[in-house]
Order: structure tokens, then C-alpha cells, then sequence
């Protein structure tokens, strides 16, 4: 059997390419918007609304909005605007990542099993059974 040289002239050895810090413009934090530093806002969110059982968004705070709608979608968070008379509606995810800015927002804990949004069939309904 005939062995062919091992070369590898076509492969190219994996490089991770490092982000370049955005410039800081007036009115900017002055960080860039990574992967890492949007995991660790949407865990500030997180670690706020589970310390505190809600928290309150300001209407105009769109960059807040958007990582609690991310964290709603996933089924972590629940939503609710607050209208203008003080009532609370709540919102579905896709409500929530097109939501008009001129509303505040109260964040909370998901509710698990509060109100599955799928019915469950008669045929698994065991699966659901509470222990005795």
C-alpha cells in the first residue's frame, strides 16, 4: 500500500480574531458591544430582576429593553408595559422585541407552570401528575 506524505499545504491554523474596541463617540460608553460583555448585561438583568422579584425599565432605555426581551424569549423573564394609566399588560416575546419606546417596562420572574402556553395531550397528561 502505497503512503502519501502527510502535508497540509491547504490548511490554515484557527485564529480567534480579537475584537477592536469601537472609538469612543460623545455619548457612547466607550466599550465595544462583544459577545462576553452582552452575556454579562444580560446577567446583570438577570442576577437585578431574581434579587430584586422586578425591575423597573425606563421607556427611553432601548439597550435594557432589548436584553430583557432576548432573556424573555429564552423564558427566563416576563414583560409587562406600563400604560400611561398605570395598568400593566404583558407582553409576548415577539411584542416585546417590537415594542414602542415611549412605555416603560416592568421585568419579572418567569412564572414556570403557570400558564403553559401549549396544551398538554390527555395521552402525557401523566407526566405532569403532582406527587401525592
Amino acid at each position: 500500500m502505497d503512503s502519501a506524505p502527510a502535508r497540509m499545504d491547504n490548511v490554515v491554523p484557527f485564529r480567534r480574531v480579537t475584537p477592536q474596541p469601537a472609538p469612543a463617540t460623545p455619548g457612547s460608553t466607550g466599550r465595544a458591544s462583544t459577545p462576553a460583555s452582552r452575556r454579562g448585561d444580560q446577567r446583570a438583568v438577570m442576577d437585578a430582576v431574581y434579587a430584586t422579584g422586578t425591575l423597573a425599565v425606563a421607556a427611553g432605555d432601548r439597550e435594557t429593553k432589548l436584553i430583557a426581551a432576548r432573556l424573555q424569549v429564552y423564558g427566563f423573564l416576563s414583560i409587562e408595559e406600563v400604560d400611561a394609566d398605570g395598568t400593566l399588560r404583558r407582553l409576548r416575546p415577539s411584542e416585546a422585541i417590537r415594542a414602542r419606546s415611549e412605555r416603560p417596562w416592568r421585568v419579572t420572574k418567569a412564572s414556570y407552570g403557570a400558564s403553559l402556553a401549549v396544551t398538554i395531550p390527555a395521552i402525557d397528561d401523566f407526566l405532569f401528575e403532582q406527587p401525592a
